[in-house]
């Protein structure tokens, strides 16, 4: 049986980028409010947190900020995927010396691989390092998902704890449960499945829609957790609309909009990310308004 490395509510927390780069000041802000709201665990410099376009020198230097800023109070774990394997193992590396509790790393996009290669990629960096790894399944980013059979192969090395599943593929779930018992932990990788997931024995989400909601987050997941599915079922329905309007364009475009919208300054979007388009901004500024979210002045 595995450790996870956390239960609960993890934030993919965003990183508010200025002018000159990373504004540190108000990624401390943010960190802060998250735990402030109970927040189980940070992932830092996850894909909301925009790290395809941050260079190797800002993700290591926003990592050990975090850690840093962290401070124990709450799980950290760091970004660390890439299509590069030795890529991966730098990042990976450079995040254990600054001391997370785990590393999230992503399938390799773009180039892809096999099975096989998912495999081998996977066991290499698990090898070098002494820090738990959580997979990630985001085929409709990444373009190469894993099937329940290499999730099995995965679960037997004692550094890979578990997954973010966000394939939205329950029978592939079900199938990996099947398989791996508790070797393998999940948490889901979608706002709008958790409950499901959880029933089926997750531990928990990698939320978008914690960075502007994290007590609900918190609460949804924790009531899982307790048992208690009914009441968690029907905290979901009630968030249902402004987690939709948080992925009416390519995330993390509307939850940064959304937080600068309700004053939380999360900064700007980094190019290819760009502004969103107007009819989408208004549908998310009414959302918004229904949930007692937007910023008065």
């Amino acid at each position: 049986m595995k450790n996870p490395i956390f239960t609960g509510s993890c934030v993919a927390i965003v990183t508010p980028f200025n002018a000159n780069g990373v504004d540190y000041e108000k990624l401390a802000q943010l960190i802060e409010f998250q735990i402030a709201n109970g927040t189980d665990a940070i992932c830092i410099c996850g894909t909301t947190g925009e790290s395809s376009t941050q260079t190797l020198e800002e993700h290591k230097s926003v990592v050990s900020f975090a850690v840093k800023q962290i401070a124990g109070r709450c799980k950290v774990i760091a970004g660390a995927g890439s299509n590069d394997t030795m890529a991966a193992l730098e990042l990976a590396l450079s995040a254990e010396r600054d001391g997370v509790d785990g590393l999230l790393m992503v399938t390799p996009y773009y180039n892809k691989t096999t099975q096989k290669g998912l495999i081998a990629h996977y066991t290499y960096v698990a090898d070098r390092v002494h820090t738990p790894i959580i997979l990630y399944n985001v085929p409709s980013r990444t373009g190469v998902g894993f099937t329940a059979a290499t999730y099995a192969a995965l679960s037997k090395h004692p550094m890979i704890n578990g997954i973010k599943e966000a394939s939205g593929n329950f029978s592939l779930i079900s199938q990996t449960r099947a398989l791996c018992g508790d070797e393998m932990n999940i948490w889901s990788g979608n706002d709008d499945q958790v409950v499901p997931l959880m029933a089926m024995g997750g531990k928990g989400v990698i939320s978008v829609l914690a960075n502007i909601q994290p007590q609900v987050v918190r609460n949804l997941t924790h009531l899982c957790l307790e048992g208690k599915f009914a009441q968690a079922a029907q905290l979901q329905a009630d968030y249902q609309k402004l987690n939709d309007v948080m992925f009416i364009e390519v995330n993390p475009i509307p939850i940064k909009t959304a937080m600068n919208l309700a004053g939380m300054e999360a900064g700007l979007l980094r190019l290819p990310l760009c502004e969103m388009e107007e009819g989408n901004l208004a549908k998310l500024k009414a959302i918004m308004a229904e949930y007692g979210l937007l910023k008065t002045e």
